[in-house]
């Protein structure tokens, strides 16, 4: 019955984990060992509990709530006499449940681009903490030896010190398999950055204290290294100074017993303290706007491997199209040889004769627009034999504006795929100026190699140098060029009265000519010797 509960009493299934006791013990004793290393200016035991809390999944958070009280436990079990039992237990039992909860509302801006939300953390368990200790004293002690604000002022900035030590080296070791490995560029500039900042703070711990003044400028200069640290690496880089800074002040502070006070050093701790929330906010931002960067630069590089990929495959469909109309010519070619040879041994010689020479005309202009249709000679013989023996040289002959081209270098270390990419531009470039321009047209191009790249500058200019190309010639030429040679990390451009387009790509992508269509995605505005083609 569901009644009857009270009665029968409430049956609970607990499951106790071997990690989560030893995730217990190994807690308990880093906050112990943490807090002989502490001031009540620096507390790494709050780094410790924020840095568990986020590392930690909820369903281990009450293996971390054991071994947190087991931590007070023996720890302030001795102070039961002069503070009240209910002062130990209150003060054990309420800091890690606080935190915990502020930790919970987080989680959802844990997975930001951004790790701003650690400030976040940090200042509202701060102060969180530090107002329940200073309330439950105030209420509790028998005499309070803490004024309430130079104790709030002095237990937020140490806790909030721990907790930029401890959590951001941990959320780093988090982030391991997430980020960039380690390679020689992080390495290098992270080890050179910690060892200036450790030989600058053993050179302020050797500062007699007398030099108060010399100890908190050497304090201070090691945030230089810190700053570059940040600017190079980004959030990673803060992630790794901004601990190291705090922890080698901390260290390097005098201490005659845990929890000590030093004044002096206290100064210097809160304008580190600003340091490193204005450290770890430009790194983060400097990590975010690289990632933004990243996504982007990968869109385009996507974007234009599908372009070149698009172009490659309406080549080989033009090129499947240009031989089968070739096969049809050749059987067109065969059948009117029969025809002929039928009337030649009727006796009709004239017609024959009339017959052979208009199939021959027409062949020949059949085989033109076929090859116009895909250039298969620059499979074999490279792209500057397909624009001087195919179909296009005799258009531009037939047109009389068009000069003989100035064709330099070797095309055929170049890919397929780039060939055809010029040739097709290179056509268009000239059918523009043909269509929209007057006077005479000259074709120039120029293949060649320039440190890591290969590539082929092309030009195709009016004549006539004291006529500029028209605005709309320029229009069409960016509306209908700038794709392809974009496609091949090239770039087209218009100055005066030529049409200028590079296309690049790398030397690895073009060792196979004839069967790889491969480009480089790099972008150059020169190629080469270039400035004899303008």
């Amino acid at each position: 019955m569901r009644g009857e509960w009270w009665k029968n009493g409430l049956q609970l299934n607990l499951r106790i984990e071997p990690i989560g006791l030893v995730l217990a013990v190994v807690y308990a004793f880093a906050c112990w060992g943490a807090r002989k290393l502490s001031l009540d200016q620096f507390y790494l035991p709050a780094g410790i509990r924020v840095a568990a809390l986020l590392l930690c999944p909820p369903r281990l958070w009450p293996y971390l709530f054991l071994g947190e009280y087991a931590y007070f436990a023996q720890m302030r079990y001795p102070m039961v006499d002069k503070y009240g039992v209910t002062w130990v237990i209150l003060a054990s039992v309420s800091l890690m449940p606080t935190v915990a909860m502020i930790v919970r509302l987080h989680r959802k801006v844990v997975a930001a681009t951004t790790q701003a939300w650690l400030l976040s953390v940090g200042a509202a368990s701060a102060v969180a903490v530090t107002s329940l200790n200073l309330v439950l004293m105030h209420l509790l002690w028998p005499t309070p030896d803490v004024p309430l604000l130079t104790g709030a002022a002095r237990y937020i900035v140490g806790d909030f010190i721990g907790i930029l030590t401890v959590v951001p080296l941990a959320l780093l070791w988090a982030s391991r398999r997430t980020e960039l490995t380690w390679t020689g560029r992080f390495l290098t500039p992270s080890i050179a950055a910690l060892a200036l900042m450790i030989l600058t703070g053993m050179a302020s711990a050797l500062v007699p204290a007398e030099s108060a003044t010399v100890k908190t400028s050497l304090q201070l200069l090691m945030a230089l290294p810190a700053i570059a640290l940040t600017c190079l690496l980004g959030w990673r880089g803060a992630a790794i100074a901004v601990p190291s800074l705090n922890l080698i002040i901390g260290l390097t502070t005098p201490k005659p017993y845990p929890l000590a006070f030093d004044p002096t050093t206290f100064t210097t701790q809160m304008v580190m303290a600003i340091a490193s929330v204005a450290l770890l906010l430009f790194g983060s931002r400097i990590t975010h706007y690289y990632h933004r960067y990243r996504i982007r630069d990968d869109g385009e590089k996507n974007a234009l491997k599908l372009a070149r990929n698009s172009h490659i495959a309406s080549e080989k469909s033009l090129r499947e199209r240009a031989l089968h109309l070739r096969k049809l010519g050749d059987g067109i070619e065969i059948s009117l040889k029969e025809v002929v040879n039928w009337l030649k041994s009727q006796g009709h010689h004239e017609i024959a004769r009339g017959l052979l020479n208009t199939a021959t005309v027409h062949s020949q202009q059949f085989r033109t627009q076929a090859s116009m249709v895909y250039p298969t000679t620059l499979d074999q013989l490279g792209l500057y034999v397909a624009l001087q023996a195919g179909g296009v040289r005799e258009c531009w002959d037939q047109s009389n504006r068009v000069t003989r081209p100035r064709l330099e270098g070797d095309p055929c270390m170049l890919s397929t795929g780039l060939q055809l990419a010029a040739y097709r531009a290179l056509i268009e470039a000239v059918s523009l100026l043909l269509e929209h321009e007057f006077g005479q047209v000259m074709v120039r191009a120029r293949c060649g190699a320039r440190a890591s790249q290969r590539g082929i500058l092309v030009v195709v200019a009016l004549l006539d140098s004291a006529q500029p190309l028209s605005d709309t010639t320029i229009a069409l030429v960016n509306e209908h060029l700038a794709g392809l040679p974009l496609a091949y990390g090239g770039v087209v451009q218009c100055r005066r009265n030529r049409i200028r387009m590079l296309l690049t790509e790398t030397p690895t992508h073009s060792s196979n000519r004839a069967t790889h269509y491969d480009s480089a995605d790099s972008r150059t505005s020169d190629f080469g010797n270039s400035r004899a083609l303008t």
